[in-house]
């Protein structure tokens, strides 16, 4: 068949209208990787046919594109769809000395590719399943980084089992940079209120894309798609019937436009001529066409179109097309073969009779099914019942016969018989299997299957909730985890045990992932339940241990007990669980000896779950040691637990943390020119981890106040704030508070400073963590002072000093003597707070943070100014070039104001100086001001000039920068043209 028009076509020459605008789309996205496009669009609408048409012109541009395809009874493999694509990118691959070591892992897999990828690593141990699957998931991605310029197609997504859902997720959020990721499925095919990557997705900063909807096509697309076949036979009245028998969708249009063709074919004569060669040759002309399609017994829509075709088929074809739509799977030829029962010498003929039909189609090499799924279902619903059954029956008998048994294909057959208790069994094998072979996403669709039948047997219905909870922990999104999870544990009669087991894992998901602190009521109820388990119910002990809301004793207790669980038990990694915990614990309360313990933790032991509470260690101990002031220590355990929890294959929670508290270093550092940008981007990567979010606004809050943003400073701490109050974490709370307090001070707001000050100091007395959350003493003792509280100040240093005696915490200390030196400097003892202050620089200098170095300067400063101006103003000015430097332009403000009311600024010569077309100093802070999007309101409380005055000097500077007040913030950039 010729192609149309456009010159493009697929192999069965149909041409490509009405969907010019999106293969551009598509294309342009694909052209500036990373990128990410869905394509998304029902039933026979093109999907598949647009990305063929981007193939094809990418392939012509030298770009390389593989492709996955998912199938709804695909049997177990890990990530099949993505693995079938790496198949075909041997040609392509480095050597294998250049490749990642971890590609190594596919190769099992990948036979095909074995040669071309590095040795696979030693074998993980069998119940360690989350191991390889992680560490498979790292394989797949560092493969198609190694690959180059590539695009990965994997289509009908809506059919992927969970786990290739996840890895794309995953690949999705941090693509290789050099890859373009398209995916195409149908909406109303993914289960309901699911996205298609099963959480929500934001393409992370940096990543591009589109996100293309297909429709169907207009009438006028129609005429032109009947043109580009038909010629002049393609009347106005065929379009019009065309598209009233379609509704415009493109698969039932081409269906139609098959048959007139046959038609065409089967009215010719023998002469071997084509119809219209000849002016007197007898053929099918505009009028027969549209008779054809009005009058014929074929209502509308692809099933009647599908039947008509099925009824130019010989016999023995006609079943061979029966096996494959009962077969639902693209099928070898001696598979049909035996399904039918047909001799050989008959199949062959007849497969290659459906083939030429268009009925079937080779989807890969030697394996035959439908173009399309609405064909199968078409084909599958016109079997009478008594021979469909039969058909059915016939296949479980083939593929139990089969080297491989097929186990959810036989499942599948088993349940259309009507064998209910048949099926349960090969279901339960079937998933077995899926498990085994590290393919959770077929084993997790299953045991749903499973699950939902009414009529469970007890054991059954435990074994599949079991199996299911331990696959769902796992998952990227914790919220669909921790639904499925409830869901199972609503059934009344599951054993104690096993509810014990299941609610431990969803305390566990709602801690550590959600930061919900309801979790710690399921953690409670499983220590209840798992009383004769006491290896699990001490994994629930260690965990409320860790809740540090709850006063140190209370921590204490929990961690005995879990001690006393486990202390006859053979269980090493129980132990190793209880033992990280201890240093979690330590570490947190700011004693000296965790860290001889913490080098002395297995960095190496044959069982990945000791080494997984290792790394779990080093996080946590990390994790308290910004807190406590060892900022370069904790760096280097969160890379070493990042490297570990790599190596292990557990990526997701660890490394989400891990990447949070490096941020966090950033920050305590001065690192702060791409901060916002890079917590934007963990964000997207972890839409679902409150943490990232919590610290994201946190970050996005600190920095609005040192550039003086206060209404963005505010908006963004409250964010965090509400995230925090949900969390089990009292840490979060209390920088969040002392955010808050710190802008309503630069505010004025003394008196809400305190009403914020109040509940997080009972916060942090009731939790005890004065080592690793001190930095709400100093404001909130400035706060108390400021309304008058002296004694409630008082109390607090006294308090504070008394909570760190012999704490091994340097920052805890050094905020303590901001505290004790705000407290003399109001009694009037300067020389006393000089001290006090200068002990907190010089702590604060040695950890390593330049802005709190700046802050203890500036205060010393201002306690020397009566008695040590010169002194006074060099610290000052000391300080305002570090925040200068750091773009805290408040802070910088500040400081300089500082200057010019104690008269230690440098004198300016007599009667005011003309700056022209340059900017005043004040004009400069002023620019600075508002490229960080500070308001009027903003910049008068940041240099304590007044509100007319703003506005004087915002006018003159827009004036002389020659811009406006949206392009500057636009550029962040106030430089004068």
């Amino acid at each position: 068949m010729d192609r149309g028009p456009e010159g493009v076509g697929t192999g069965r020459g149909f041409a490509l209208v009405g969907r010019r605008r999106e293969l551009e789309l598509l294309l342009a996205a694909l052209d500036v990787p990373p990128a990410v496009v869905l394509v998304e669009g029902e039933a026979g609408v093109g999907k598949s046919r647009l990305v063929q048409e981007a193939t094809t012109a990418l392939t012509g541009r030298g770009v390389r594109v593989v492709t996955g395809l998912c199938h709804p009874l695909r049997e177990p493999l890990p990530f099949g769809p993505v693995l079938d694509a790496l198949r075909g990118t041997a040609d392509w691959l480095p050597p294998p000395e250049r490749l990642n070591p971890q590609a190594g892992a596919l190769a099992p897999l990948l036979p095909g590719l074995a040669e071309r990828l590095p040795p696979p690593p030693a074998p993980l141990p069998p119940e360690d399943a989350r191991a390889g699957r992680f560490q498979l998931m790292g394989a797949a991605r560092s493969l198609l980084d190694a690959t180059g310029n590539l695009v990965l197609v994997v289509e009908d997504l809506h059919w992927a089992d969970e786990a290739t859902r996840e890895l794309l997720l995953l690949l999705a959020r941090d693509l290789p940079n050099r890859l373009g990721l398209v995916l195409t499925y149908r909406r109303e095919d993914l289960p309901a209120a699911t996205p298609v990557l099963g959480v929500p997705y934001r393409r992370p900063p940096g990543t591009g894309g589109a996100e293309i909807h297909l429709g169907t096509l207009t009438e006028d697309d129609v005429q032109d798609l009947a043109a580009a076949v038909l010629g002049p036979r393609a009347s106005t009245a065929l379009g019009r019937t065309l598209f009233e028998r379609s509704a415009g969708l493109p698969l039932v249009v081409e269906e139609d436009l098959l048959t007139l063709t046959d038609r065409t074919h089967h009215d010719q004569p023998r002469t071997g001529r084509r119809s219209g060669h000849s002016a007197g040759q007898p053929g099918a002309g505009p009028a027969d066409d549209v008779s054809a399609l009005a009058e014929a017994a074929v209502p509308r829509g692809l099933r009647e179109a599908v039947t008509a075709r099925m009824a130019s088929l010989s016999e023995p074809a006609a079943q061979v097309v029966e096996a494959a739509a009962v077969l639902a799977v693209p099928a070898s030829q001696h598979l049909l073969t035996e399904v039918t029962g047909l001799d050989p010498r008959q199949a062959g003929p007849a497969l290659t009779e459906a083939l030429r039909a268009a009925v079937l189609r080779e989807s890969a090499p030697g394996h035959y099914g439908f173009r399309h799924a609405l064909a199968q279902q078409a084909v599958y619903q016109d079997i009478p019942g008594p021979h469909r059954h039969d058909l059915h029956r016939q296949a479980v008998r083939i593929l139990w016969t089969t080297p491989s048994p097929p186990l959810v294909q036989i499942a599948h057959h088993t349940r259309a018989l009507g064998d209910t208790a048949a099926w349960l069994r090969q279901a339960e094998a079937a998933a077995d299997q899926a498990t085994a072979l590290g393919d959770e996403g077929t084993a997790t669709t299953l045991l749903h299957e499973i699950l939902a039948e009414p009529r469970l047997e007890p054991d059954l219905r435990t074994r599949s909730a079991l199996a299911l909870s331990r696959i769902a922990v796992h998952a990227v999104d914790h919220t669909t985890s921790a639904t499925a999870l409830r869901r199972i544990l609503s059934d009344p009669q599951l054993p104690a045990a096993a509810r014990g087991e299941i609610r431990l894992t969803l305390g566990l998901l709602m801690v550590n992932q959600a930061r919900d602190s309801s979790g710690e009521r399921e953690l409670q109820r499983a220590v209840e339940e798992l009383a004769t388990r006491p290896e699990l119910a001490a994994r629930a002990m260690v965990a409320l241990a860790l809740d540090d809301q709850k006063p140190p004793q209370d921590a204490r207790a929990w961690l005995e007990r879990a001690e006393e669980a486990v202390r006859d038990s053979p269980d090493r990694a129980a132990h190793a669980a209880v033992h990280a915990t201890r240093l979690s614990l330590m570490a947190t309360a700011g004693d000296h000896d965790v860290w001889d313990l913490v080098d002395r933790l297995p960095r190496d032991d044959p069982d990945p779950e000791v080494l997984r509470q290792t790394a779990r260690a080093l996080h946590n101990v990390a994790d308290a040691a910004l807190g406590t002031g060892y900022d370069t220590r904790a760096a280097a355990l969160l890379h070493e637990s990042l490297d570990l929890a790599r190596r292990l294959g557990t990526l997701v929670v660890v490394e989400c943390l891990g990447a949070i508290n490096l941020l966090r270093v950033d920050w305590l550092a001065g690192r702060w020119d791409q901060l916002e940008a890079d917590h934007a981007a963990l964000v997207a990567r972890y839409p679902d981890m409150a943490s990232a979010s919590c610290d994201a606004h946190l970050t996005s809050g600190y920095l609005a106040a040192a550039h003086g943003q206060w209404t963005r400073a505010l908006d963004q701490l409250g964010r965090a704030a509400r995230i925090a109050e949900a969390a089990t974490e009292a840490d979060w709370k209390l920088r969040v508070a002392a955010g808050i307090i710190q802008v309503q001070l630069a505010r004025d707001q003394a008196q809400d400073a305190w009403t914020t000050a109040a509940p997080a100091l009972q916060d942090l007395r009731t939790a005890a963590c004065w080592p690793v959350a001190s930095d709400v003493v100093p404001v909130a003792v400035q706060t108390a002072l400021a309304i008058g509280h002296h004694r409630d100040a008082r109390d607090l240093v006294t308090e504070a000093e008394h909570a760190l005696e012999g704490v091994d915490a340097p920052a805890a200390h050094a905020e303590t003597h901001l505290a004790r030196g705000l407290l003399l400097q109001h009694d009037g003892d300067t020389a006393g707070a000089a001290g006090h202050f200068d002990r907190a620089r010089l702590t604060f200098q040695a950890i390593g943070r330049p802005h709190h170095t700046a802050r203890a300067l500036e205060q010393h400063a201002r306690a020397l100014a009566p008695t040590d101006p010169h002194t006074a103003a060099g610290h000052l000015t000391a300080a305002n070039t570090t925040f200068t430097a750091l773009g805290a332009t408040a802070d910088a403000a500040r400081c300089q104001q500082a200057l010019r009311e104690l008269g230690l600024h440098r004198p300016t010569p007599r009667g005011r100086r003309s700056y022209g077309e340059q900017l005043s100093p004040r004009e400069t802070q002023v620019a600075q001001l508002l490229a960080t999007g500070a308001t009027n309101n903003d910049i008068a409380q940041a240099l304590a000039i007044s509100p007319r005055t703003v506005e004087q000097h915002v006018a003159n500077t827009l004036k002389k920068l020659r811009t406006t007040r949206d392009e500057i913030i636009t550029t962040g950039s106030a430089d004068h043209p």
